[in-house]
């Protein structure tokens, strides 16, 4: 096992908070770190997402990320530009934006895709194909974004949104953000991106 703890910064919106979760251990960060570290790194977690973030508000995450010198960066965002109907075009801006900073401060960056927001609960069924599409849509943008930036792209989305549309307890009780059940199911479908750019940043360094 590495003797040096990978920094590993957690940036987004309420996913990547955690909000949702019954313990704080149980939150997306702390379950993420758990897993890189049951895969051989020890793990310096920094949670620096914040609930109602949207896109642009990764800038602000960014200059709090810079002096902890990170390693790897995982960002999960996406959710709040579409409940907010910001343009895909702009929010892949402003993700662009982020990923290249974070890059700048020396981290190798996972970008986590907007959820399918089709699935959650309160969504009238006759809605839900096109809220699918606009999913989709600001998918596409963010996967250019990360593709053009040599940044991962944890393709998660297709996994993720047929275990919720499948299984209401992957909800917490607002039916909007995942429950600790829910995040465990995130993080299983996550985990092997992250440690997959942690052992490409371990063996590049090597």
């Amino acid at each position: 096992m590495a003797s040096t703890p990978l920094r590993l910064v957690v940036l987004g919106d309420s996913i990547g908070y955690g909000q949702g979760a019954r313990l704080p251990d149980e939150r997306l960060g702390p379950r993420l770190a758990a897993a890189v570290e049951d895969a051989g790194f020890p793990v310096d977690l920094h949670v620096l997402a914040l609930p109602r973030s949207t896109s642009a508000d990764l800038a602000a995450q960014v200059r709090r990320a810079e002096p902890l010198r990170p390693d790897l960066a995982v960002v999960v965002i996406g959710a709040n530009d579409l409940v907010r109907f910001v343009p895909p075009v702009d929010a892949a801006r402003a993700l662009e934006s982020a990923v290249a900073g974070l890059q700048s401060a020396g981290a190798d960056v996972v970008v986590v895709p907007a959820p399918d927001m089709s699935v959650v609960p309160f969504v009238p069924p006759a809605l839900r194909p096109l809220v699918q599409s606009a999913c989709s849509a600001l998918q596409r943008h963010q996967q250019e974004v990360a593709r053009a930036a040599g940044a991962g792209f944890a393709d998660i989305g297709p996994q993720v949104g047929a275990a919720f549309a499948a299984d209401p307890q992957l909800f917490s009780a607002d039916r909007f953000h995942p429950s600790s059940a829910g995040y465990a199911r995130i993080v299983e479908a996550l985990a092997p991106t992250v440690i997959a750019a942690a052992r490409a940043r371990r063996e590049s360094a090597a």
